[in-house]
């Protein structure tokens, strides 16, 4: 890039005889540098010309801010000293004949990847705001192009060996797990300051460094110019600030905007309640930009990207430079030493608890290996590889414990349950509709688990107003006419209230005495109900938690059932199964059946009740429409209005969601109690309103929904508290406000409440300052009314532990391993742990020591999924 190398010496002599005024050109030096990166960009012949055609960039876009002749005159010769060294590197290379010793000599320093060394050393840094410029390096280290410290650091490495060249099962330095133990104190360089801001990250040990493993990594392998960016992309850019400022959407929420330019075309950067970033990224800062590039009135635009300061080392060695979790008084650079220390001399001391032979099968990485590349890797593949590693860790781990309570539930002793046909055939006769094909085959199924000594154990799964609890009835009612009792836990005194409601109208005409009881009981009946589950008078309870406290005692429970087990921790579902009958001095478990209506995808089911027998209800009743699901913008609110009006007066019913009970001065979403007020008196006024919301007594709450139920009311507002299990035939339409603050799971189950009559039925979606995450949500919404489809996409977005929860699913929380996305990796550990457990099912073999420790710990704060 000679040309233009000439040009702007000419431009920067011409500045300097003028006394640094800024106005050797028209428009100053900021304008002609806009122009010129353009052209020296053309014509670079490599990577080293473009790194000094963008620092000579920024110095000169921020020329005109700087205060001061003499900090102007510094400037212009840190970028003339710079000129002045990237000739002698070509003069040295013109020297260097090809074939001649110092050709064929190695770089006595070589860096992290040797395989790929940059075609010249790369400029010496050049400041571009801080008003005093330092002086430019000396001719030897601007020659050698790396800093001392970066050397001293590299001086003794090896080079690495490429991905396959790794010998899979060969520790490099014995395992030491009481050294890993340690507190971080023991590391050099790491004080009780430092270790108090870790504790803060989760890291006390150094066991717990290694593992904390980078948020991202910011790629300078493969940096991208501006100019050059596409939709849809997700790629790195490096820039200056041009401008920061702050502005407010119509709900007062902060946002912060930053222009970023290269020199070869700018980008703007959005924020979105993060009022503090304005200043922390002022005008003039060199930031790394991480993101997905999207579109913004025909402009490329990052929405939330993430940035850091720019680095001039892992820029000059074009490394994929990891990016940790920071804290308070943490920085980044300073985090990264410690991490580069901590993995160089201990990774390779980590217990290895994977068997050799499995590791050479697989052809795994050893896990000081890939704990190495993780953190600090060498290139894409091995940092795939690395995660590959550890991905499979946790699913084998995982899929071991599954084994093993498979194996113990098989061990105990259940009740077999049987009645006679002609007298089930008095069920099914009692059903004010004939059950579907999918209804008759798991009901078979149940009844055949219920036969059984050993104890039922299953899933059963189906979507929104499938006939779920029909299913339920059909065993709970063997239970009572084999001698037993049946139990059926809700989530909500609503939804308990509505199933007791349900079921007594259907089993009390058939002889089955039927209970209900919840926190709400009163005392009376009450203890009348505790008397009858004693005495065994009660056959069949419906409840909540109510019905796992110690006051509750069961004469035979045959049967339990769970309703929504995704909304329960595994020690209340242990509860209720604990209070199964003593028989012989042993305690007998009641036959289990847990029911989900969100659905759950196959490959996640699989993984997480491994133990469980599974049954599927996938057919709808006849007669159930498809309900019409539409998104609507804030500013189309009064659409739905005037849609919910029409319904209305043809004599429908209407659901309002809102994701508040009460207005928060935290939270910018609307609230059920005061928009119930604002619709009472100013958009319908002449329809009776009705209110329901988790803070009102459980009598308040049966009351509006049975007024709802009569039509006594032609709307009800209500909270998140009408999710599952509300009947009401009559309602055709449903608005959800502040739908971009539910999951999608959650939007299905609301969309269920309507539709379950001969009319037509409709869900409106309502959504403020939307997301890209929420806007995908949405529009999977509008596009199917499946939800096992739903689940699929609900997985894909959230990714299983939100989809659950650690604490609901009792499933170890995966830090690495996606059920979703690692679907290969997870059936490479599924049939190595059911082999593995087979084989040696207490994992008692020397050679399983560090396993069995592992598994162990794995577990340890997690509970038994069944």
């Amino acid at each position: 890039m000679d040309r233009a190398l000439k040009r702007l010496e000419r431009v920067l002599e011409l500045e300097k005889q003028q006394g640094y005024q800024n106005k050797a050109v028209v428009g100053g030096i900021r304008q002609f540098a806009v122009f010129w990166v353009s052209q020296a960009r053309e014509e670079a012949t490599d990577e080293a010309d473009l790194a000094l055609a963008e620092q000579i960039s920024q110095v000169l876009m921020d020329y005109g801010q700087l205060p001061g002749h003499q900090a102007r005159a510094k400037a212009i010769e840190s970028i003339m000293a710079n000129l002045e060294r990237r000739r002698g590197r070509q003069t040295g290379a013109e020297n260097i004949a090809p074939g001649s010793h110092a050709a064929r000599t190695p770089d006595p320093a070589p860096t992290r990847r040797p395989e790929a060394p940059p075609a010249a050393d790369p400029p010496a840094p050049m400041k571009t705001v801080e008003a005093a410029v330092p002086s430019p390096p000396t001719e030897e280290s601007a020659t050698e192009g790396l800093d001392d410290e970066f050397i001293e650091e590299h001086e003794e490495e090896e080079p690495q060996a490429s991905a396959e060249e790794v010998e899979p099962d060969t520790p490099q330095s014995p395992p030491d797990p009481d050294a890993l133990a340690r507190p971080v104190t023991s590391i050099k360089g790491v004080g009780q300051k430092i270790a108090e801001k870790l504790t803060r990250l989760g890291a006390e040990t150094i066991w717990d460094l290694l593992y904390l493993f980078p948020r991202r990594y910011d790629d300078y392998t493969l940096l991208k110019p501006i100019k050059n960016i596409q939709y849809g992309e997700q790629v790195t850019v490096i820039g200056t600030i041009w401008q920061t400022k702050v502005r407010r959407t119509r709900n007062n929420q902060p946002i912060v905007e930053s222009i970023i330019n290269d020199g070869t075309g700018s980008v703007q950067a959005t924020w979105f309640n993060q009022p503090w970033l304005a200043e922390q990224l002022p005008a003039g800062l060199q930031i790394v930009l991480s993101g997905k590039v999207e579109i913004f009135l025909g402009r490329h635009v990052f929405n939330s990207p993430e940035w850091e300061p720019l680095e001039l080392e892992p820029l000059r060695t074009r490394r994929i430079v990891p990016v940790y979790p920071l804290t308070d008084g943490l920085a980044a650079t300073r985090m990264r030493e410690i991490m580069q220390r901590v993995v160089k001399e201990w990774a390779s001391r980590v217990p290895d608890p994977l068997p050799v032979e499995i590791r050479k099968r697989r052809r795994l990485y050893s896990l000081g290996h890939a704990i190495q590349q993780l953190h600090f890797p060498d290139s894409h593949e091995a940092m795939h590889r690395a995660r590959q590693r550890l991905a499979y860790d946790e699913l084998f781990l995982l899929q071991l414990g599954m084994q093993r309570q498979r194996r113990d539930w098989q061990d105990h002793n259940g009740l077999p349950l049987t009645t006679a046909p002609e007298q089930f055939e008095a069920f099914t006769d009692a059903l004010p509709f004939a059950m579907t094909g999918a209804q008759q085959r798991v009901v078979a199924e149940i009844l055949a688990d219920l036969s059984q000594s050993r104890p039922m154990n299953r899933l059963l799964q189906g979507d929104v107003g499938s006939g779920k609890t029909v299913v339920a009835a059909a065993a709970m009612v063997t239970a009572a006419w084999a001698g037993a009792q049946a139990a059926l836990m809700a989530p909500t005194e609503i939804l308990a209230e509505q199933h007791y409601r349900g079921l007594s109208q259907l089993l009390e005409p058939l002889g089955v005495r039927v209970a209900l009881l919840t926190g709400s009981t009163p005392a009376a009946e009450r203890q009348v109900v505790y008397e009858g589950l004693t005495d065994g008078s009660v056959q069949i309870v419906i409840g909540t938690h109510a019905l796992i406290q110690p006051a509750v005692t069961f004469q035979r429970l045959g049967v339990a059932i769970i309703d929504e087990q995704h909304r329960f921790g595994v020690d209340q579902r242990a509860a209720l199964r604990d209070k199964g009958p003593f028989v012989d001095g042993e305690r007998i478990s009641p036959h289990l059946l847990v029911m989900s209506a969100t659905p759950i995808p196959r490959t996640l089911a699989l993984s997480l009740y491994g133990d469980l027998d599974m049954s599927i209800l996938d057919e709808m009743p006849p007669g159930r429409q498809e309900i019409k699901t539409r998104w609507l913008r804030a500013s189309e609110r009064e659409r739905a209005y005037n849609f919910i009006r029409r319904q209305t007066t043809e004599g429908r019913q209407a659901f309002l969601i809102y994701p508040l009970v009460e207005e928060s001065d935290t939270i910018d979403a609307r609230a059920a109690v005061e928009e119930h007020d604002r619709l009472s008196r100013e958009v319908f006024p002449d329809r009776r309103l009705g209110l329901v919301h988790g803070r009102l007594r459980s009598d308040e709450k049966d009351a509006a929904m049975r007024a709802f139920v009569n039509h006594e009311t032609d709307m009800l507002v209500a909270t998140s508290v009408i999710e599952v299990g509300v009947d009401v035939p009559n309602s055709t339409v449903i608005v959800i406000e502040g739908a971009d603050r539910f999951g999608l799971a959650q939007l299905h189950q609301f969309r269920g409440r309507v539709g379950r009559g001969e009319y037509q039925s409709y869900c409106i979606l309502i959504a403020e300052d939307v997301s890209a995450e929420a806007e995908r949500r949405l529009e999977a919404l509008e596009a199917t009314n499946d939800g096992f489809i739903l689940a699929e996409r609900d997985l894909e977005l959230r990714g299983p532990g939100e989809f659950f929860g650690r604490r609901q699913s009792g499933m170890p929380e995966l830090r690495l391993a996606s059920l979703l996305h690692d679907s290969d990796v997870l059936s490479m550990a599924q049939e190595d742990a059911v082999e593995l457990f087979a084989a040696d099912p207490n994992l008692e073999l020397p050679e399983h020591h560090y396993l069995r420790k592992s598994v162990e710990e794995f577990w340890q704060q997690a509970a038994d999924v069944s």
